[in-house]
């Protein structure tokens, strides 16, 4: 029996252990297998620490590797350990527990470290990195004490970081050098509207900001800026970039500058010593990104098992993936520079942004925004330098639009084109997974392959797989989705157990329906609190613990901790003496600026949290929901009353509308209006119900939206009085209630289920009158939260008494 050659890996990361991975594929008995690890972790999937960040996943989903991966290729792992020496004579590695074991090959994954910025105070307590789970698990236990984070980096990791603590409640600020965030990987309209994106989520940025100093006395209270200003914080993250961790190596005498210093075949300059990854210098670039680090790994491993390969001659850099649920894709040179031209294509109504950079009759870059169907195949051309000439300029981003074209795009490419850039996963594996295994959905092919298992970006790329590998037998609509990680039940199985079983509070749901984190995350804790009062709106008491913060202080916090107070005033009209009681509560609680809003309100902002039950009490005026999904506006025109165009009554439209629907939960913010005349001077069109008076009757239109993805509304029905108005409004919102996922604007949920399809069940006499009935159920039980909390001095106490932390 031939004796086994020893192969020990420093660093237990996805770059080395992927390399692994294909070494014991292609060579299965010809290693004797150790792996160091510093961490006291199985390998991870790094790129998904902010779904642990943000609760939406543990430690144990996002676990590449786990225990019995190792076992049961007889690896010896030894993790908790760090290596601290290699004697290269002897030919061997020491842990700093004093483990000492030989090598024939080594293989150096020591990856990166965080940079943290050298500047005064940087060492106060409350001043970390994000780079590992046990960073992650110091940022959350810091959430459940602190209220603001600052975020140093408007990159990838840094806006992962920032979207992480809105889900823990906390308010956020993201500081960049620039004054466009993620400028490294996308182009400046590209950048901006991702910014707009994540300021609606609730992100607040600080750009063209150099941070100077951390200030406090033992833990951080605040960052100052070069410019003299300063934002406050109970913790900051540095996200600002990596360095190659080479100390190991330059000790050991390897060559560094400033990474390992590797040739084609990832070797060394000392014999026998290999090195692969974020720590790998090649041809003078280290990569932070996870398909160049697969490349790479790829033909180690061919090397290592003696398999004929080709050289590794560097990587075409890409990034396709969700930045907070935004799919954005940016590859090769998309820089407008001398010599180039470029092809756009800049949808402002659907949030969709492309741009192609050709230079001689090449692609050389490319940057997408809303949809990334092209990523792959424009990379696929890139890489090939594909010759255009011949090819109609206009079709290069609209192939996938067209009829049967993704399926033809996938088709067109090479079994080695890299489908999930996260994990490193081809179409030829996908392919043949799918042929083998007899895999027919893209959640099994995630469990199988991996792919998509991160961002999740790459999903319509595996389903155009599955479509054309299975053909006319693959049903994409029957890809089963569930709610959130934490379990494998979707919104419509989950709302089905609550009628069916008469479940009653969310702890129970997940404990009947198997939930694999128990105590639910930030995505299905909310959720399955909104379907339990959609499902039994007289007996469901709210769980006011799974509402993210706003809704649970019903104000909208402020970027300084302070809070908006919003009143309701109903269709935009007001009087005198609510305009002067506004006044005069705004002058009595020094509310530093009133601001009319973009619904025909006034929203007094800067309050401070211990003034806003007392506030209410002074106005005497309902809540606005300002922060809540719920009814937010019923924006209205003058109409009739005064318009010399207007034939319709919109003002006392609107206010009816907004009187008989206030306080109305529903899976995302509804906004209405009701314009007068087809002038549509209330922007009736992009409402998610819209109301327009023309001659004879109303017009409603269904699903629009003036948000980041613009969409018109598509017309519902024309109805002839305003009792009918009343009436079919109640349907349509009910069905919405009944219907949509949590978290669904009506936007979405039209092109979901199509508006012949709502239309069809809107005008059924019928079913329209038991969803009139059962609206009038969910509306006879709602109460105004402000005058809950004025009269309730537990809630009071509970919510919004200040209590200083020591």
């Amino acid at each position: 029996m031939t004796q086994k050659e020893k192969l020990v890996l420093v660093g237990n990361g996805m770059a080395g252990v992927n390399a692994v991975e294909h070494l014991l594929k292609l060579a299965p008995d010809k290693y004797e297998v150790t792996i160091f690890g510093s961490e006291p972790h199985p390998n991870y999937n790094r790129i998904l620490l902010s779904y642990v960040l943000s609760g939406e996943s543990n430690v144990e989903d996002i676990v590449i590797h786990p225990y019995e991966w190792y076992r049961n290729n007889h690896i010896t792992l030894y993790t908790n350990q760090t290596v601290t020496a290699i004697n290269t004579s002897a030919q061997t590695v020491t842990s700093d527990k004093g483990v000492t074991v030989p090598y024939d090959k080594l293989i150096l994954a020591t990856g990166s470290n965080p940079f943290m910025i050298p500047m005064p105070g940087a060492d106060k307590e409350g001043v970390m990195a994000y780079r590992t789970i046990r960073d992650c698990e110091i940022m959350m236990e810091s959430a459940k004490k602190y209220k603001k984070a600052v975020v140093i980096g408007g990159g990838l990791l840094g806006l992962e970081a920032a979207r992480g603590f809105l889900n823990l409640g906390m308010k956020v600020d993201v500081v960049h050098i620039s004054d466009a965030i993620m400028d490294r990987q996308l182009d400046r309209t590209a950048s901006k509207m991702l910014q707009a994106a994540l300021e609606e989520q609730g992100i607040n940025f600080l750009l063209a900001k150099q941070s100077a100093e951390i200030v406090g006395h033992k833990r951080v209270t605040g960052l100052k800026f070069k410019d003299g200003t300063m934002t406050d914080a109970d913790l900051v993250v540095m996200a600002v970039g990596i360095r190659p961790n080479v100390e190991l190596a330059k000790n050991s005498g390897v060559a560094c500058n400033p990474g390992i210093i590797v040739n084609d075949y990832m070797q060394t300059s000392v014999p026998n010593v290999y090195a692969v990854g974020e720590c790998a210098m090649h041809r003078g670039v280290a990569y932070g990104l996870v398909a160049p680090l697969y490349e790479q790994g790829a033909v180690l491993a061919k090397h290592l098992a003696g398999v004929e390969t080709g050289p590794y001659e560097g990587s075409v850099l890409y990034t396709k993936l969700k930045v907070s649920g935004v799919d954005v894709f940016s590859g090769g040179k998309f820089v407008d520079e001398e010599g180039t031209k470029a092809i756009r294509i800049h949808d402002e109504f659907t949030g969709v942004y492309k741009k192609v950079v050709i230079k001689d009759n090449k692609i050389v870059g490319a940057v997408l925004f809303g949809d990334t169907s092209d990523g792959t195949r424009l990379m696929q051309m890139i890489r090939e330098e594909t010759d255009i000439s011949g090819m109609a300029k206009t079709a290069i981003l609209t192939d996938s639009a067209s009829g049967g074209g993704a399926v033809s795009g996938v088709a067109e490419m090479k079994d080695d084109a890299i489908i999930c850039g996260c994990n490193g996963v081809t179409k030829g594996t996908i392919c043949s997974a799918i042929k083998e295994q007899g895999l027919t959905s893209v959640e099994e092919v995630k469990n199988c392959t991996t792919a998509s298992r991160s961002c999740g970006g790459c999903k319509p790329l595996v389903s155009d797989l599955l479509a054309y590998t299975l053909g006319s037998s693959y049903d994409k609509n029957a890809v089963k989705e569930s709610i959130c990680s934490c379990t494998e039940h979707t919104r419509d199985e989950v709302v089905e157990a609550i009628r069916e079983k008469g479940l009653s509070h969310v702890r129970e749901v997940m404990s009947v329906l198997g939930w694999k984190n128990e105590e639910g995350c930030s995505k299905c804790r909310p959720a399955l609190n909104y379907y339990l009062g959609m499902v039994s709106p007289e007996t469901y008491k709210d769980d006011s613990t799974s509402r993210f913060v706003n809704e649970r202080m019903h104000a909208n916090i402020q970027k300084d901790g302070t809070y908006s107070v919003v009143p309701r005033i109903y269709g935009g009209v007001t009087n005198p003496t609510e305009l002067k009681r506004i006044a005069e509560v705004a002058e009595q609680f020094n509310v530093p600026t009133v601001k009319f809003t973009g619904g025909q309100r006034l929203d007094l902002l800067g309050v401070k949290k211990e003034d806003l039950t007392a506030m209410w009490e002074a106005l005497d005026m309902p809540s606005g929901y300002a922060y809540g999904k719920a009814l937010r506006t019923v924006k209205t025109c003058v109409g009739d009353t005064f318009c010399r165009f207007g034939t319709g009554d919109s003002m006392a439209v609107g206010i009816e509308l907004e009187k008989r629907f206030e306080r109305l939960n529903t899976p995302a913010k509804v906004k209405l209006a009701v314009s007068g005349c087809p002038r549509n001077c209330a922007e009736s069109g992009i409402k998610d119900l819209g109301i327009v008076s023309v001659d004879g009757g109303w017009e409603l239109y269904a699903g629009g939206n003036g948000g980041v993805k613009v969409r018109v509304g598509d017309l519902l029905t024309t109805v002839k009085t305003e009792q009918d108005i009343i009436e079919y409004t109640e349907a349509y919102l009910q069905y919405y209630r009944e219907t949509g996922k949590y978290g669904e604007r009506t936007s979405e949920w039209v092109h979901r289920l199509g508006i012949e399809h709502i239309r069809a069940v809107v005008e059924n006499d019928e079913e329209r009158k038991q969803l009139c009935t059962r609206i009038d159920q969910a509306l006879a039980v709602t109460k105004d939260p402000w005058k809950q909390a004025i009269d309730s001095k537990k809630i009071q106490r509970d919510l919004y008494e200040v209590v200083e932390l020591t």
